[in-house]
């Protein structure tokens, strides 16, 4: 979930209006109307930064040498697409098609967002006065904070964006966003510092913006981390591009959408971490075209379900001393379909499964389903941490979480560093001693897993918590749960000569 912050009052200000713009319009178009604009005011805010620094210089003409902007991982910006053309033209009729002019213009002078950007904007299904609105209110972003990077303001307020919409959209949501306690969830489990990191099914782009904090907030190098993904749906992919962009951060994400399973735009290529959120038990996923695929190490998964198919092709992509952490339905922990439960004893026994952590429902706007994080770590006996051969850490975190609206949980950041913690105490990396906590987490052996049938349930493992000791002795116990169980005994009598009265006078006796 995006954290609304003081500075950034005007964010529901901004949705509001946003949410009128739609009318009749798909909510998925007058996403991307929205968004867009956004993205072209970040990009006209750097480039004007930019622009005003080259011409307080003793040559001036470089203001208008796209050079002098691309070296510095800006976007160059033609004069009919600069913010301040938008702005005076939000009252015009004619608004629609100067921005669909700027977007054009714009993508065609820098290459890394050909076809990135949305181009509707004078569609007669665009109400133009509130188009123009929305304009007006983007406008003002600047004036929140001087003193905050554009990038940071304009970032939030789109990852803002992203939330609101995954939350107005319910399931089709989910297809682009993971929600922000989630992500975090992963990214302080795995803690991607150094290396490259990817995303089979990227949507738009939260597991590497988070990623791209955590070092931030470990006083990393953002340059540290390569970012690669892919996404098959062209609309995400574009809001992906537009959202590491904004963050200034470098990705290869293919220069198209492309499908995982079917098109792999990383072929053969390795990877230090890999954070995913993969679609939940799809059936028609292309299985069928790729029975001899040299992913499936374990066994080729079943056509009908993808699941194991996303867990084989991580597994597949990871360095030999890689570490994954992604999010599946809970049906993935205990199937006993054939060739799934032969999967996962194979990757057991191989000793890949490093943690399983159970989460709470209402987790997620897309789905009702169970899920869990599941970790990987491709050398588990690393010399520099504890070792964990044949060993795996459950976790049942089902009671954590808050709600924040009346349909959705969320966890805090005390949530998440308990999970965390425990996760890095097993694993020897951080000042804690791991202990088993009756009802929350167990580290159980290969030897215990293969007596429950290679079953990965974490409240199979962890038990129940522990009960606190009240002092009531058992004979005093006994005796006053007996002595209120008939009182209510004796009120349910009360209540059933009660209803058969009102019925008798009614003419129907029992």
């Amino acid at each position: 979930m995006a954290i609304k912050s003081k500075e950034l009052s005007i964010e529901d200000k901004l949705w509001q209006t946003a949410d009128t713009l739609r009318g009749s319009m798909d909510a998925s178009e007058y996403r991307n109307v929205v968004l867009g604009l956004i993205f072209l005011k970040y990009v006209s805010d750097s480039f004007e930064t930019r622009y005003e620094e080259l011409i307080q210089t003793d040559y001036q003409e470089d203001a208008e040498d796209p050079d002098m902007y691309l070296s510095e991982n800006i976007f160059w910006v033609p004069k009919e697409a600069r913010w301040e053309l938008i702005q005076q033209s939000a009252k015009s009729p004619q608004i629609g098609e100067i921005i669909d002019n700027a977007m054009d213009a714009i993508e065609k002078s820098n290459d890394f967002l050909r076809g990135v950007l949305s181009k509707n904007y004078a569609s007669p299904d665009l109400d133009k006065t509130r188009l123009g609105e929305v304009v007006d209110l983007i406008s003002d972003i600047k004036l929140v904070n001087q003193q905050a990077k554009q990038s940071d303001v304009l970032g939030r307020v789109y990852e803002y964006f992203l939330n609101q919409f995954a939350s107005s959209e319910g399931k089709k949501g989910g297809e682009f966003y993971t929600p922000r306690s989630i992500v975090r969830t992963l990214v302080e489990m795995i803690e991607p510092y150094k290396g490259r990191i990817y995303d089979p099914c990227c949507g738009s782009g939260g597991m590497f913006v988070q990623s791209d904090k955590f070092v931030q907030e470990h006083r990393g190098k953002i340059g540290d981390l390569s970012v690669y993904g892919e996404e098959s749906n062209p609309t995400t992919w574009k809001l992906a591009k537009m959202n590491l962009a904004i963050r200034g951060i470098d990705n290869n994400l293919g220069s198209h959408q492309g499908d995982t399973f079917t098109n792999d735009l990383h072929k053969g290529e390795r990877f230090d971490y890999i954070l995913a959120n993969p679609p939940f038990n799809i059936k028609r996923w292309g299985g069928e075209k790729l029975q001899e695929d040299a992913r499936w190490k374990y066994g080729v998964p079943p056509e009908g379900n993808a699941n194991y198919a996303w867990i084989e092709h991580i597994i597949s992509k990871l360095a030999p001393d890689g570490k994954a952490g992604f999010v599946l339905a809970n049906g993935a922990l205990s199937t006993s379909t054939a060739a799934e439960a032969t999967i996962r004893k194979a990757i057991l026994e191989d000793d890949k499964i490093d943690a399983i952590v159970a989460l709470p429902s209402q987790m997620f706007y897309s789905t009702g389903v169970p899920v869990s994080l599941w970790f990987i770590d491709m050398n588990k006996e690393s010399s520099d941490e504890r070792s964990r051969k044949d060993e795996t850490l459950f976790i049942d975190a089902r009671n954590l979480g808050e709600m924040i609206d009346r349909t959705h949980r969320s966890f805090n950041k005390g949530d998440i560093k308990k999970i965390a913690d425990t996760y890095h105490a097993y694993r020897g990396t951080n000042d804690q001693e791991y202990q088993d906590v009756a009802g929350f987490c167990k580290v159980a052996t290969l030897d215990d897993i293969a007596k429950n049938d290679y079953v990965l349930t974490p409240g199979r493992y962890v038990g129940l918590a522990k009960q606190e000791d009240d002092g009531e002795t058992y004979e005093v116990k006994m005796k006053r749960l007996t002595s209120e169980l008939k009182t209510q005994f004796e009120e349910s009598n009360k209540l059933q000569t009660q209803i058969k009265d009102v019925l008798k006078e009614l003419g129907y006796e029992i």
